[in-house]
């Protein structure tokens, strides 16, 4: 009790001294637990906890005080805490001092102020001036409003209360409801309105959508999302691939749907969206917007030409340029194509999909054509877009001749499954030979299936249907028909099929039906073989059988030609090939046994007979060779003798007829006629030699070789079924050959020949020579064949000349000697950059067959990448 009282009398006594010092606005009361007095009472301490309080609504709590009457200004330390009813604001600290006649208060270390429940700043120290109510964080300072979701952190921020206004010095960082991340120099945010602004270059990232806007002298509404500035760049998929960049000279921009008005627009597409890292793609216009759907871009301009002080090879040029991204198409109004800046045509209207489109119906590239069979035509091809796994081309044709020609390609793919399917009809074409129009039609079909049989690594099915209505019809409409991917790669044959496939780790399986038409016989009853059905079967039976392979082979076909000849067979093989022995003087040697058995019948074949037969047959073969090498300066020297010894007991079929050949790449296989039923009868001995020296001057990179390859066939006797154009029927046969030498990069030479037997005539030349000299290549072949080998004789030379890397030349010709005719002249001249080929095309052909006529055309061509191409004959414009 005693205690009490005599605190409550020492309160009031200090209470006294200090009031009697200071006028009454400026009193504090001391509520504290103990008081030192010193310096005749101007100065007091106070220690262990209080609080003070003053007459105008602040209240100070702290671990200890010291008052200084002379200075009136207060110091706290220790757990300081600061509540300002008046300003309506909490501050925390380790220390602070109170100027109470300035009415500035000063915190340092680890600050805090909560401004109101939802708005804290975070500082080294503070400084609050209660005159003018202003509050200044510095040091590591972090504003966060937890109602917005926004954070601010910088070096240097200043408060003002009265305008609720906060500005930054120096770098400062913020961040809008995770959305946005803005970093900005010398920030001003207007707390009221929401808006933050700055003069300063500043960075702006959406995370979410991988945008970033770099921008100067802004202006951004938080509640709206608006941003306005100047010398804006906009990036989109940021650090990442395929990143494209929008240049605006000033504009607002909605960030939450991305809506836009600008002026001076240039958009950077991203290098290698046309599949050409060389390519610039880019586009600008005066000015632009955008409603986050639909992008108008005003007197634009767009190219694809790499970037450089000429001025680029095309260019649009567009009163409107219009991208709708829900359609996905860039449509131009009033547009004029310029060629280095000439201009070439004007198009009104035309449109095309936008660079992220893969599908999409509408107008494909139109065509303008000619040729000497059917003279001009015009082509309007469109595509059309069923669903997400099907879709078609329609492309209609029309000739000057009042010809009409309609294709429709169709494409469906699914999980298993592909097809493909293209069918065509012209209408009213007229032929020089018969004089007479005709209706000429074609199908072709392509169709996958995938079975996913358990336990099968592949089971498939595929079908193939190819049919013409005319034998001609794919060389006189060429290239009009043959633009279809399922175009034949024989214009000569038709291939239809169904097959089936299986394949697992213990063997394959391959069965079907194959149809053949040739259309060069016009004899309806004998253009057609049909192999109804066929199969193979392919089996290892062992992978290491007394120090060898084992292996089983199955195969049979039903082969109808010719209307009512028929052959079937049923072909048993089992193999067995031992591994390499290797003796101590480096001698190499295998050996094997080929076993077949032959079930076989026949009608009208002069191969098989008419009633049921089996046949059986064994080959023997062994093989040796000595690798000898000899290492001569830098030269390495590969000498390697072969002899390969073969007997066959059994007869053969006659296939003395046939146009089988040997050379000196096979002329070592065991299967070296290609025969299936049959193996080759008698005993041969085949020798030969291979003679390699190359120069290594590095493990991986030969720098030049010459090599040579001699190899004979020798016989106990002839043997008249063997193929009469191999050679090796004879108890001797012509010496194959062929000689590789590469001298250098700049000449490279090669030559396979075949001596006959008394090695006075060479019955088959076949040369090939590539000289290269700088940006000068020219390629020449000569095939010669004669004898019992053939009656060819052609020659044919490329010559290539790039006159610089953009400039370019090359000639091609071929002339049949036999029948003494140039068969082709082909002449171009070319120029080619990143975006642009052009050139010059002389081509004269000296083929006919019916309705197709020799030609000669001078064509002028050009290519703008990625747009399209052109081909110029005259007054005829040929697209491609």
């Amino acid at each position: 009790m005693k205690n009490k009282i005599l605190h409550t009398l020492i309160y009031i006594i200090l209470n006294i001294l200090i009031y009697s010092n200071v006028s009454k606005s400026d009193q504090f009361n001391f509520d504290v637990t103990e008081i030192e007095i010193l310096d005749n009472g101007n100065i007091i301490k106070g220690s262990k906890k209080g609080s003070i309080k003053t007459n105008d609504g602040i209240t100070i709590t702290g671990d200890t005080f010291i008052y200084n009457k002379k200075l009136n200004m207060l110091t706290a330390e220790g757990n300081v805490v600061i509540k300002d009813s008046k300003k309506n604001l909490e501050i925390y600290a380790e220390n602070l001092i109170y100027e109470k006649s300035k009415e500035i208060i000063t915190t340092n270390t680890n600050s805090k102020v909560i401004l109101d429940k939802n708005k804290y700043i975070y500082a080294n120290s503070f400084k609050l001036n209660r005159n003018t109510n202003t509050f200044n964080a510095n040091g590591n300072v972090k504003l966060e409003e937890t109602s917005k979701d926004y954070l601010m952190t910088g070096n240097n921020l200043t408060y003002f209360k009265d305008f609720e206004k906060i500005i930054t010095v120096g770098d400062t960082e913020t961040l809008i409801e995770n959305k946005y991340k803005i970093a900005s120099k010398d920030l001003v945010y207007l707390i009221n309105e929401n808006n933050l602004s700055s003069k300063h270059k500043t960075k702006i990232e959406d995370e979410k959508n991988s945008q970033v806007y770099f921008v100067e002298n802004f202006n951004y509404s938080i509640n709206e999302e608006i941003l306005k500035g100047e010398k804006i760049l906009a990036i989109s998929n940021y650090n990442l691939p395929m990143s494209d960049k929008i240049f605006l000279d000033s504009a607002i921009i909605n960030l939450n749907n991305r809506e836009y008005i600008a002026k001076d627009t240039e958009i950077i597409i991203h290098k290698d969206i046309f599949n050409n890292p060389e390519n610039d793609p880019r586009l600008k216009g005066v000015s632009s917007t955008s409603d986050g759907k639909i992008t108008l871009i005003n007197k634009g301009v767009f190219t694809s030409c790499k970037k450089d002080s000429d001025c680029p090879s095309w260019l649009i040029q567009a009163e409107k340029i219009t991208h709708d991204k829900e359609k996905k198409q860039i449509m131009y109004d009033n547009a004029v194509l310029k060629i280095y800046d000439f201009p070439v045509f004007y198009l009104p209207k035309f449109f095309h999909p936008d660079p992220s489109v893969k599908r999409q119906s509408g107008l494909l590239q139109p065509e303008l054509n000619n040729s000497n069979t059917l003279g001009g035509s015009l082509t309007l091809p469109y595509f059309k877009v069923i669903s997400k796994n099907k879709d078609l081309t329609i492309t209609p044709t029309l000739f000057d001749n009042n010809t009409l020609m309609s294709t429709v390609e169709y494409r469906q793919i699914s999980k298993k499954s592909k097809l493909i399917a293209d069918i065509g009809l012209v209408n009213g074409y007229k032929s020089s030979t018969t004089n007479k129009k005709n209706s000429l039609s074609h199908y072709f079909l392509d169709y996958d299936l995938d079975l996913e049989i358990k336990d099968y690594i592949t089971s498939q099915i595929k079908l193939s249907a190819k049919k013409v209505s005319n034998n001609n019809y794919l060389k006189i409409f060429d290239p009009h028909i043959t633009k279809s991917t399922l175009r034949p790669s024989n214009f000569d044959e038709l291939n239809s099929s169904v097959k089936m496939f299986l394949t697992n780790d213990n063997f394959n399986f391959e069965t079907g039906i194959q149809s053949y038409e040739n259309l060069q016989i016009e004899n309806n009853n004998d253009k057609y073989q049909y192999i109804l059905p066929y199969y193979n079967f392919d089996k290892s039976i062992s992978q290491n059988y007394f120090n060898g392979n084992v292996n089983f082979n199955s195969n049979g076909s039903n082969d109808l030609t010719n209307t009512n000849k028929l052959k079937t067979n049923v072909i048993n093989n089992i193999t067995y090939n031992s591994f390499d022995i290797v003796s101590n003087l480096g001698l190499k040697s295998n050996y094997g046994f080929s076993f077949k058995n032959l079930n076989s019948l026949g009608k009208k074949s002069i191969l098989y007979k008419s009633s049921p037969k089996i046949e059986l047959a064994g080959l023997f073969n062994a093989d040796l060779s000595l690798p000898l090498k000899k290492k001569v300066n830098e030269y390495n020297n590969l000498l390697t003798p072969k002899l390969s010894f073969r007997y066959n007991p059994s007869k053969m079929k006659d296939y003395s007829t046939s146009d089988n050949k040997i050379d000196v790449n096979n002329i070592f296989a065991l299967n070296r006629l290609g025969l299936s039923d049959t193996l080759e009868s008698g005993k041969s001995i085949t020798l030969g030699v291979d003679y390699l020296r190359e120069k290594n001057d590095d493990l991986n990179e030969i720098n030049d070789y010459f090599e040579l390859k001699l190899a004979t066939i020798f016989r106990d006797k002839e043997q008249n079924f063997i193929p009469n154009k191999t050679s090796i029927n004879r108890k001797n046969s012509n010496l194959f050959g062929s000689i590789k030498n590469k001298f250098s990069d700049n000449l490279d030479l090669e030559y396979n020949f075949s001596v006959d037997n008394n090695y006075e005539n060479f019955e088959y030349n076949d040369f090939n020579a590539t000289i290269s000299i700088n940006n000068f290549v020219t390629k020449f072949n000569f095939i010669e064949e004669n004898g019992e080998m053939g009656d060819t004789n052609v020659i044919a030379n490329s010559i290539e000349y790039n006159l610089d890397d953009k400039n370019f030349f090359r000639f091609d010709t071929r002339r049949n000697r036999t029948l003494n005719l140039t068969e082709y002249y082909d002449l171009v001249y070319e120029y080619k950059n990143d975006c642009l080929t052009a050139g010059i095309k002389y081509k004269k052909s000296y083929y006919a067959d019916g309705d197709i006529k020799p030609s000669e055309n001078l064509l002028f061509t050009i290519t703008l990448f990625p747009l399209t191409s052109y081909e110029y004959e005259g007054s005829n414009i040929l697209g491609r």
